[in-house]
């Protein structure tokens, strides 16, 4: 059966958790070797990446706040989910080859490196949030317990970069054109994706093509939950679109990388 893909992968997931946890730990670690600032990279560089944005579209662009919300904090709230979800899928894409050492020698849970990447990254998306708040805060904007409704939104983007993830990287293995191919269709996606822009400049029709991007919804729910304060069952159709098109892609994924995993050792 097509789901008993995911089921094996998410049972293999709890089976192997101590492994997962420290080489999620080690991928972390190995970020900061030899770096004078250790940790603190993981709150500066995406200081500086909100810094150059604003500058260009705010001073540059003589960007407008939207719906009477600073464009700082409007942009941040839309960078801070797509930038985890492309660090995941990017590294996702490769990460069979990355540990095909261990691949090839041992017998080793290889449906568990997703999983890897996706909590090596949530390091620096915690730093990314916690910008945001800081924006908020020094914009003198009213905090809310509709913040917590943000972890529904990122468990959405977990679920879908893992799906995702389980595809590409089973795939690349076979055919490394898929790595290749990842970073340019992410580059497309960011500007493709309301993060610089509202959506609702656009005609009715575009709009409704746009909806058809399943991180329009998740983007749009950071914003609902850190700025609007709108709660997520307010989105009805969105929701049920997006898990639908989120579930393709996890049953996919999990039953590709099933199917194509044991010869895994023998491709690499």
């Amino acid at each position: 059966m097509i789901g008993g893909g995911v089921y094996r992968l998410a049972r293999d997931l709890v089976k192997y958790n101590h492994m997962l946890r420290a080489l999620a730990a080690r991928e972390v670690a190995g970020m900061y070797v030899g770096s004078l600032l250790g940790f603190s990279w993981t709150f500066i560089q995406p200081a500086v990446m909100i810094l150059v944005f604003w500058f260009v579209f705010s001073v540059g662009f003589k960007t407008q706040p939207l719906n009477n919300v600073p464009f700082v904090v409007w942009l941040t709230a839309g960078m801070a989910p797509w930038f985890v979800f492309s660090a995941i899928v990017a590294s996702a894409a490769g990460v069979i080859l990355q540990y095909a050492h261990l691949i090839k020698k041992t017998v080793f849970p290889s449906q568990i490196l997703v999983m890897v990447k996706i909590l090596s990254n949530l390091v620096g998306h915690g730093a990314f949030v916690l910008l945001l708040v800081v924006l908020i805060l020094a914009n003198a904007m009213p905090l809310s317990l509709y913040y917590l409704q943000g972890l529904y939104y990122l468990f959405c983007l977990l679920v879908l970069a893992g799906g995702i993830g389980w595809l590409i990287s089973a795939l690349n293995v076979y055919a490394r054109d898929v790595g290749q191919l990842v970073p340019v269709i992410l580059q497309v996606g960011f500007w493709a994706t309301p993060i610089f822009w509202d959506a609702t400049i656009m005609p009715h029709k575009v709009q409704l093509w746009l909806k058809l991007n399943p991180l329009c919804y998740i983007i749009q729910g950071y914003r609902d939950s850190f700025i609007y304060f709108v709660p997520f069952w307010h989105h009805g159709w969105e929701t049920l679109y997006f898990w639908a098109v989120t579930g393709l892609f996890l049953v996919g994924g999990g039953w590709v990388f099933s199917r194509l995993k044991p010869q895994f050792a023998d491709v690499l």
